[in-house]
């Protein structure tokens, strides 16, 4: 069944917190403090997720996010502060059957068919969603008779995310959504992903994916060893870096360009150099007077990958795809 991707449509610009009505929030922390012994996971952190939209959560492995994910999931409690679902404990009833989540470790049986797993898991909620619907939503009704393990790594995603949806669930937590699957695939799976949002669900999505984070989610919060370095839009978080990116195939070298003046960080891409400076101008007069020969030039703003590197840098473990911030703290 083939699944075309649209542009998303962000939620609305969310509204201060302490003033949001009570009905919209889905989830919040307030003042959450927790440690692994003498290692601080998470220190003050606060959160509210409301109706509607898409929260990413990202930082470096160490940063706070499994911990935090656990507390919002009620499997662990916080030691300071306190965590709120639908306004009850994370561990009550009452809350869990309005969460749904895909996680990266499934543990999914490999003998039993899609239609068997969908069929056992919805039978652990008082009002499941139709199977019909969940099948046509995540495009697996040509599979459904088949056994897990017979699968595409494609398909397993999907049907992991069937069985986080077929109890209805008001909040849908994503771990790692889409990791190790082809660019098809992904983008099928963010299709989805946004589609769920018509019916006023809300989202809370980590990834280590930025491009990923920047296209799916309305509000980023950014962490790092434990507090929020950031949080807001994507365009918002992006604008912190007040960077520009040249990009131009030449023949000088590196070092050449992390020479220039207002240049803070060079990578070579194949044939060509990306360079990230305060200012673009100086930058391109100073390429083609140097190499005249100096071709695909393009000038633009910085990307999600260059905001998170800038705020995050300073410590060890700062790259998006996980370099440890602190021994034997979770993600």
């Amino acid at each position: 069944m083939p699944i075309e991707l649209t542009p998303p449509t962000r939620a609305a610009p969310p509204t201060p917190r302490n003033t949001r009505p009570a009905a919209t929030l889905v989830a919040e922390f307030r003042g959450v403090g927790h440690a692994y012994g003498a290692t601080v996971a998470l220190d003050g952190f606060e959160l509210e997720v409301v109706r509607g939209e898409v929260v990413a959560v990202l930082g470096p492995n160490g940063a706070g996010k499994t911990t935090a994910l656990h507390m919002l999931m009620g499997l662990l409690a916080p030691q300071r502060g306190s965590v709120r679902l639908f306004g009850l404990d994370p561990r009550a009833g009452g809350a869990r059957e309005r969460l749904g989540a895909m996680l990266q470790l499934s543990g999914v049986p490999e003998t039993l068919t899609v239609r068997e797993h969908l069929r056992l898991f919805a039978s652990y909620y008082p009002a499941p969603r139709p199977l019909d619907e969940v099948l046509a939503l995540t495009a697996l009704n040509e599979v459904v008779d088949r056994s897990y393990g017979t699968l595409s790594g494609g398909q397993k995603q999907r049907l992991h995310l069937a069985i986080a949806l077929v109890g209805d669930p008001d909040l849908l937590v994503l771990d790692e959504p889409t990791t190790g699957l082809d660019a098809a695939s992904r983008r099928a799976l963010w299709t989805i992903f946004r589609a769920l949002l018509g019916r006023g669900r809300a989202i809370v999505l980590t990834t280590h994916d930025l491009e990923e984070a920047d296209l799916l989610a309305d509000r980023i919060v950014l962490l790092h060893r434990g507090r929020i370095l950031a949080e807001g839009p994507p365009e918002q978080i992006k604008a912190r870096t007040a960077s520009r990116r040249v990009r131009v195939v030449t023949h000088l070298a590196e070092s050449w360009f992390r020479a220039q003046p207002g240049v803070h960080d060079v990578r070579r891409d194949g044939s060509a150099i990306e360079a990230l400076c305060g200012a673009a101008e100086p930058l391109v007069r100073a390429v083609l007077i140097a190499d005249p020969d100096a071709h695909g030039l393009a000038v633009g703003g910085a990307t999600l990958e260059d905001a998170f590197l800038a705020l995050t840098s300073g410590g060890a473990g700062t790259t998006p795809d996980g370099a440890t911030l602190a021994a034997g703290v979770p993600a």
